[in-house]
C-alpha cells in the first residue's frame, strides 16, 4: 500500500514538474532572446553562445533624448498617486457601507455592485469627452481623480473586497472605542484600518498590477513623450529604430515586468492571507 502511494505521489510530482516547465518555457525563451542578436533569434537555442548584455544598456538609452529612467520615474510617480488615493478612498467608502447606517445603504451598495458588470468601453467615450472638456488630457488627472473617489480601475471591486473584510471585524470594538471617546473617523483610522492590513495589501497589489498594465488608458490620455509611462515607451521603442533591434526590445520588456513581479513576491504572504480571510468572512 505504501509503495503504491509513493509511486502515485512520484507520478504526480513528475507530472507537475513537466507541466510547470511547459508553462514557464515562454519566460525562459524570453530571457534567452533578450540576450541574442537579431541573427540568433531564429535559432533553436534557448540561450546564445555569447550573451549580448549590451541589449540592456543599449535598450535603456535607445529612445532619443530620453532614457527608461525617465519613463520609470513617470510610472512610479503615477503608481504612487494611484495607490495612496485608492487605499484611502476605497477604505473610506467600504467603512461607510460596512459600519454606518444611512438611508438607502443597501440600494447604493447594489448600484455600486452593478458597476462591476458595466464594460469599460461603454463609458470610454463619455469619460474622454468629459476629461477633454476639463483640459485633463495629457495629464495624469484622468487616472488620479477617479481613484480619489473610488471610481478608478477596479474601484468597485476594491470596495466590495474591503466591505466583506470589515464586516468580519467584531462591532464590539466599535462600541468600546466609542466609550473611550472615539468618533467614527477615529474608529476607522485607529481600529479598522490596522485590522484590514491583509485586505489593504491585496488591494494595493491589484491596483499596482492593473494600472501598471493599463496600456490603453495611458495611450488614450497621455500624448507628450516626457509624460510617457514604461508601456508607452516600449511602443515608442518599436518606432525609434530604423532596423528593429529585437534583443533590446525584449530586454526592456523583461525589465518592465520586474517591478510588478518583485512586488508580488514580497507581498504574496499578505496577498494570500487577504484573499483567504476575505473569502471566509464574506
Amino acid at each position: 500500500m505504501n509503495s503504491l502511494l509513493k509511486r502515485t505521489s512520484l507520478v504526480s510530482h513528475l507530472f507537475l514538474l513537466v507541466f510547470s516547465l511547459i508553462m514557464i518555457y515562454p519566460v525562459i525563451w524570453w530571457m534567452g532572446s533578450s540576450l541574442k542578436s537579431n541573427l540568433e533569434l531564429s535559432s533553436s537555442r534557448l540561450f546564445p553562445a555569447k550573451p549580448m548584455w549590451s541589449n540592456f544598456t543599449d535598450g535603456w538609452h535607445a529612445i532619443p533624448r530620453f532614457t527608461f529612467t525617465d519613463f520609470y520615474i513617470n510610472t512610479f510617480q503615477l503608481e504612487a498617486s494611484l495607490l495612496v488615493t485608492t487605499l484611502i478612498s476605497c477604505s473610506l467608502v467600504a467603512f461607510g457601507f460596512a459600519r454606518l447606517d444611512f438611508p438607502l445603504r443597501n440600494f447604493w451598495f447594489a448600484i455600486l455592485m452593478l458597476t462591476l458588470m458595466l464594460p469599460g468601453h461603454v463609458t470610454l467615450i463619455p469619460q474622454y469627452a468629459m476629461f477633454h472638456s476639463l483640459g485633463w488630457v495629457n495629464t495624469y488627472l484622468p487616472f488620479i481623480v477617479p481613484h480619489a473617489v473610488a471610481a478608478g480601475t477596479g474601484g468597485s471591486f476594491f470596495v466590495f473586497l474591503l466591505v466583506q473584510f470589515i464586516r468580519g471585524i467584531p462591532r464590539d470594538l466599535d462600541e468600546s472605542a466609542k466609550m473611550d471617546g472615539c468618533n467614527w473617523f477615529s474608529i476607522y483610522w485607529r481600529i479598522v484600518m490596522p485590522l484590514t492590513k491583509p485586505a489593504l495589501v491585496t488591494v494595493m497589489i491589484y491596483c499596482f498590477l492593473w494600472n501598471w498594465d493599463d496600456f490603453f488608458g495611458h495611450l488614450l490620455y497621455i500624448n507628450s513623450v516626457d509624460k510617457y509611462t514604461v508601456g508607452l515607451a516600449l511602443r515608442m521603442f518599436n518606432d525609434s529604430q530604423s532596423a528593429q533591434a529585437w534583443g533590446q526590445l525584449l530586454a526592456m520588456s523583461l525589465v518592465s515586468v520586474m517591478p510588478a513581479t518583485i512586488l508580488f513576491f514580497i507581498a504574496q504572504k499578505h496577498f494570500v492571507e487577504g484573499v483567504a480571510t476575505t473569502g471566509i468572512k464574506g
